[in-house]
């Protein structure tokens, strides 16, 4: 009866063995999928509105990872005191953006770009980059080499390129995938 104790308990313990490194292979699939695949942010403002909303949370993909025209992109911005910043990409490098206050309109190389998603922009000249004006509510920008241009689609609630100038590719984080907080809203982005 004893070896059968002794049996029953060394089972336990395999078992119990067996689950500990079933979760611990599992927390660090979890982990490294988070640092080298997807990464998590949260909204932090209005500056997305309608499409994005304060405290939203999302997954990003930043592997081999592109900036293109109207993807939504997270960006580490030291002008905005060393925080990630969430804006849609409006130009890519080589690109000349024009931005119509006049008209509510923003041109890439000579197109108009959809409002669809956007709020009516107005011109808030306090912030504003004033060297690049060329008409009275009229801005243009040619973007560099390595960089992007981008925008919050609450245009008028967004420090973004148009203050704190050209974003370097080297510190967008990536592209949200999909939201998932508020669970009401979960899905792609």
């Amino acid at each position: 009866m004893n070896g059968d104790n002794r049996s029953v308990r060394s089972h336990i313990k395999n078992d119990i063995l067996e689950w500990c490194e079933s979760f611990l292979f599992a927390f660090l699939i979890v982990t490294l999928l988070f640092i080298f695949l997807i990464r998590q942010v949260r909204v932090d403002g209005s500056s997305m509105e309608n499409t994005l909303h304060n405290d939203e949370r999302l997954i990003l993909s930043h592997l081999n990872y592109e900036p293109e025209h109207d993807d939504i992109v997270v960006i580490y911005s030291e002008p905005c005191g060393d925080e990630l910043i969430v804006k849609r990409v409006i130009g890519v490098e080589g690109d000349k953006v024009v931005v119509d206050y006049n008209e509510d309109r923003v041109y890439v190389n000579g197109e108009e770009i959809s409002n669809e998603h956007n709020k009516e922009i107005m011109d808030e000249r306090s912030y504003f980059d004033r060297s690049c004006m060329i008409a009275d509510g009229v801005y243009e920008y040619e973007v560099p080499e390595n960089c992007i241009f981008v925008m919050g689609d609450n245009r008028n609630a967004s420090y973004d390129s148009r203050s704190i100038g050209f974003i370097d590719k080297d510190t967008v984080w990536g592209k949200p995938l999909f939201r998932f907080y508020p669970l009401d809203k979960f899905g792609t982005v």
